[in-house]
């Protein structure tokens, strides 16, 4: 029993948690759980809105990109507001209006005209010079603001057209602004 006892005294004293260091640890993990699991709910929550938002945006930026595709193929814009655009440009089309023409095929000039609503932006292609007539189609929409062209140095004679489009923004107050534009790369400039 003397080796038993001198055991057990040469040893020290028990190491360990007491049950109040237990407990104030555990109190400590479960608030640490709870910040995370609050955490990750509100960006699940806000999740639908960031990709609603993300969509509109990448709607938006390839709408940018037909438009200056487009007017960079201009020859001469020739009518010009905010909310309308109307020039001759060349399309891969069979006829203007018609179907697609093969690649093999080259580009026909049509009258283009894109406009722009409260709400929504429609494409509309004719013969060149006439701006009556064709069939609208929208490309566009959930717009809120219909000035979405602008042009230098003015809109008697531009030689580029600016395109600002404006997003409704679903978490805040001040909209999603997208914008881009293009010079005529084929333009008739006369001296």
């Amino acid at each position: 029993m003397s080796r038993l006892g001198a055991r057990l005294a040469a040893g020290g004293p028990e190491s360990g948690l007491t049950l109040v260091e237990l407990l104030v640890a555990a109190a400590m993990g479960v608030v640490l759980l709870g910040a995370t699991g609050s955490m990750v709910i509100s960006s699940m929550r806000s999740q639908p809105e960031v990709s609603k938002r993300a969509q509109n945006v990448s709607t938006a930026r390839w709408v940018l990109e037909r438009l200056t595709r487009e007017i960079r193929s201009g020859v001469a814009v020739d009518k010009a507001s905010a909310s309308e655009v109307s020039f001759r440009t060349y399309v891969r089309r069979t006829s203007c209006g018609g179907d697609a023409a093969p690649e093999s095929e080259p580009s026909i000039e049509c009258q283009v005209t894109y406009a722009c609503t409260t709400t929504s932006c429609s494409r509309t292609e004719t013969e060149p010079g006439v701006f009556e007539g064709g069939t609208a189609t929208t490309i566009f929409s959930g717009i809120d603001d219909s000035n979405v062209f602008s042009y230098s140095p003015s809109a008697a004679e531009p030689t580029y057209v600016g395109v600002t489009l404006h997003i409704p923004n679903p978490s805040g107050p001040a909209d999603l602004t997208v914008s881009d534009g293009a010079s005529l790369r084929n333009a008739i400039l006369e001296s």
